[in-house]
């Protein structure tokens, strides 16, 4: 294995530390960062997702505050439930669990949330607002995946990229991120054709498209960075059985070319709660500043 591993957990450490310095420092001028954590139903996995949340979040003093509503909560009572907390002042960032329970309209829910306090970076506004380059909220993921490549030495400026897969949580605000890093980007999406050969030209892969190692190792240009933002759980195989997290990307063959790649788990997955938290105090000194004035 030639490549250098980007240790996600070891990165996001470092941003839980400066996020709890200047939480520290908010609270000690009387401003406690405040982040509504909402989760509709008994899905395991959200539930697992929402303490891990809850725990870092006080963990880094952010006052996290625990809104668990039943499977049979209404569109109304959620979108009311949204209304109260776009108008609590301690109230800095709104998380609404994704998946919600069937019934619900997660898209109206999202649009409801007050730009002021979408520190997920999903409402339509901050969207815009990225691709237009102005400030505003960034998606967790995409923006921990930045943060990788600045601690890795990575500047995006002059290089090739290409981000596999499209999505509004991570595949199209990457592509948007590496732009304004002036990359050049090409999205793969299901209607790309010849992929190997566009992977083969680019110095930063940045895979999320939820199959597991779907990039081939013989894909990847040596020297390229790769970014693997896949965690997908298959069998173990062996006498022992089990399940095993991988990513999206061949790790052992494509850590052969690469100059550097994150692992899976202990990568990406890390950041992603680590600059959720970032966004919440960047809202509470927001509301700060507000309250100076």
């Amino acid at each position: 294995m030639n490549a250098r591993i980007i240790d996600g957990k070891q990165v996001a450490q470092k941003v839980r530390q400066e996020v709890a310095q200047s939480a520290a420092a908010l609270r000690a001028r009387g401003v406690v960062p405040g982040l509504a954590v909402v989760l509709v139903g008994e899905d395991p996995a959200s539930q697992v997702y929402v303490r891990n949340k809850e725990k870092a979040a006080r963990e880094a003093g952010v006052e996290p505050f625990d809104h668990h509503l039943p499977a049979t909560t209404t569109q109304r009572e959620l979108l009311d439930l949204v209304a109260r907390l776009n108008a609590d002042p301690t109230v800095d960032g709104i998380l609404v669990q994704l998946p919600l329970p069937r019934g619900l309209d997660a898209t109206a829910v999202i649009e409801a949330i007050s730009p002021d306090k979408d520190v997920d970076g999903f409402h339509p506004q901050s969207v815009g607002r990225l691709w237009s380059g102005l400030p505003g909220f960034v998606p967790c993921t995409p923006l921990g995946v930045m943060r990788l490549l600045a601690e890795a030495g990575v500047q995006p400026d002059g290089l090739d990229a290409v981000v596999i897969g499209r999505s509004n949580i991570v595949g199209k605000p990457m592509a948007a991120l590496l732009v304004a890093a002036n990359a050049t980007v090409t999205v793969y999406h299901s209607k790309t054709r010849d992929l190997p050969s566009i992977v083969r030209r680019a110095d930063i892969v940045v895979a999320a498209i939820g199959r597991a190692e779907f990039v081939r190792g013989e894909w990847i240009k040596p020297g390229a960075t790769v970014i693997d933002v896949g965690m997908n759980r298959i069998d173990g195989g062996g006498g022992g059985g089990g399940a095993k997290l991988v990513g999206d990307v061949e790790f052992a063959a494509a850590a052969e070319r690469a100059s550097a790649i994150t692992p899976v788990p202990g990568g990406v997955g890390p950041m992603t709660i680590a600059l959720l938290l970032s966004n919440t105090v960047r809202s509470a000194e927001r509301r700060a500043a507000r309250t100076a004035d």
